[in-house]
């Protein structure tokens, strides 16, 4: 069983490269022992150039890899018996013979995404490649423990039918949430939006709800990932998401790796010491998260003698020409500038995405503000900001691209384990 304990995602492998051989050990001397190794090895580098190319022919194979035409041959042989890949017709229109083409076998594993947030639950049901097959969004039930938890097993068990899986089927399963998991006891720490998860065991429980192995991820870290697999991070090795909404968090990506520090910690910058003194300060919420917030917006406007309900009232007055609604939005252009020099000036990044409620919906008034405010603060060029595409699907495809990633090493290494070689 695949417990919480966070994996490291392999950008180089995600993006088809062959970095995640370390898997592979050593199965003792030998001609024979040897050949084998080197065989799984090549399937994996196969099985890898696969994924990244899409539908290919073995001559095509054989240059991204540098493989012997040959070689390719007996790998796609081990790789079809394995039901990994499958003949998927020829490629016509060029001089010469046709090509028979290959592609990943759909069917060969399946990832359930599960986004948990405070207001709603997400989940979808993707094959191999991909493709969703299934999905369902939910106002969440997370002001009870016991309750979110039958939900996620209601709507799991719905997508499975509807796919015509059953639990076990599922190859890998991706929980995001806020907070940290705390491995020592099973507890999800710094998650005030989510009561009950700072139990002992909390984590654990999650086995109950597919059945299937599964890993838990902070949800920012996975939007971080959703950014680079399919929004503004794509290519871009340094960057960071900032979400700012009901929390704020951040995900650090470095080298294209998503970097979590020693205690999964690294990117809570709700605790920033930006916004120390004011009133709304209280110990089960950071510095920054306190003032920047939604409610740190809506209770600056009140301050400002403004009356309203939610953060986007007080942005959608600021666009109506409200002059206390500008001021509200200088101040959190402020201090969000303010958090940005300190990350810029540790991680130097080249991009900042915002997402979140705010950092995503607000982007038209905060990004211009931000950028001149931070380029005061900074000693070099500040990184450019944007504003999240993925809106409210950013952790959910962030869980899907890790998911595929993890899936996609799983199924080979079963189908090895279990696949004598021809």
């Amino acid at each position: 069983m695949v417990q919480g304990d966070p994996l490291v995602i392999n950008w180089p492998a995600f993006r088809g490269g062959y970095a995640n051989l370390g898997n592979v050990v050593s199965i003792g001397g030998g001609t024979a022992n040897t050949t084998s190794l080197l065989r799984v090895m090549n399937e994996r580098a196969v099985f890898a150039e696969i994924f990244r190319l899409g539908k290919v022919s073995r001559p095509e194979l054989a240059q991204a890899t540098g493989l012997s035409k040959p070689t390719i041959s007996v790998a796609l042989a081990d790789l079809e018996r394995a039901r990994l890949v499958r003949p998927v017709g020829l490629r016509t229109g060029n001089a010469g013979r046709a090509a028979l083409l290959y592609e990943i076998r759909p069917q060969a594993g399946w990832v359930l995404a599960v986004d948990i947030g405070r207001a709603y639950v997400r989940l979808a049901l993707a094959d191999l490649v991909g493709e969703i097959v299934a999905r369902r969004d939910e106002p969440s039930r997370a002001g009870s423990y016991d309750a979110v938890l039958d939900q996620l097993s209601g709507i799991a068990a719905e997508l499975t039918t509807e796919a015509g899986l059953a639990p076990g089927d599922i190859t890998l399963t991706v929980f995001g949430t806020p907070g940290i998991h705390d491995k020592e006891t099973g507890a999800l720490r710094v998650a005030p939006n989510l009561p009950g998860w700072e139990q002992a065991g909390a984590v654990e429980r999650l086995a109950d709800v597919i059945g299937s192995p599964y890993v838990l991820e902070n949800d920012v870290d996975l939007a971080a990932v959703g950014e680079g697999a399919y929004g503004l991070g794509q290519g871009v090795s340094h960057f960071v998401f900032v979400s700012i909404g009901t929390g704020i968090g951040m995900g650090v990506v470095i080298d294209g790796k998503l970097y979590r520090g020693s205690q999964g910690a690294a990117g809570e910058i709700s605790y920033m010491p930006v916004g120390e003194g004011d009133p709304l300060i209280n110990p089960g919420r950071g510095m920054f998260e306190s003032v920047a917030s939604a409610d740190g917006v809506v209770a600056t406007a009140e301050r400002l003698g403004m009356a309203a309900s939610t953060a986007k009232d007080v942005f959608d007055a600021a666009r109506a020409g409200s002059e206390t609604a500008k001021r509200v939005v200088a101040a959190e252009a402020d201090h969000v500038a303010h958090a940005l020099a300190g990350v810029t000036a540790v991680l130097d990044p080249e991009l900042v995405v915002l997402g979140g409620g705010i950092g995503a919906q607000a982007g038209d008034l905060l990004i211009g503000p931000v950028s001149e405010r931070l380029g005061s603060l900074v000693a070099l060029r500040p990184p450019r900001i944007e504003a999240s595409t993925l809106g409210a699907d950013a952790v959910l495809l962030g869980a899907l691209a890790f998911g595929l990633t993890t899936a996609r090493d799983l199924v080979f290494e079963r189908a090895v384990a279990m696949t004598p070689l021809g």
